[in-house]
């Protein structure tokens, strides 16, 4: 799943609000019952892990120009709920931007 959140901010100030914000990110998940690990791969790329659901579930968020974009690997069994979690990373990932 690959979910992008348009900003117009410099780089260096998107890593520096998901760095100070990385916490926040298990409350994309609905339901809130989400453990989340982040790590800085490269300085523009998160790589995250996420236990929800019963379900481990690899990720990344990578910082381009004018998008932060969210990639999750989605498990089949879990593709049902793929417009929910979308929906969820886009409208908490503008938050977490501002």
């Amino acid at each position: 799943m690959r979910v992008a959140v348009p900003h117009t901010l410099p780089k260096a100030e998107v890593r520096r609000r998901l760095d100070e914000k990385q916490g926040d990110i298990a409350g994309f998940v609905p339901g809130g019952m989400a453990d989340v690990e982040t790590s800085w791969a490269s300085e523009d790329r998160m790589t995250m892990t996420i236990r929800a659901m019963g379900q481990e579930l690899t990720g990344n968020v990578d910082i381009e120009d004018d998008a932060v974009v969210f990639n999750i690997a989605l498990p089949l069994a879990l593709s049902f709920v793929e417009p929910m979690i979308s929906g969820a990373i886009e409208e908490k990932g503008r938050k977490l931007l501002t």
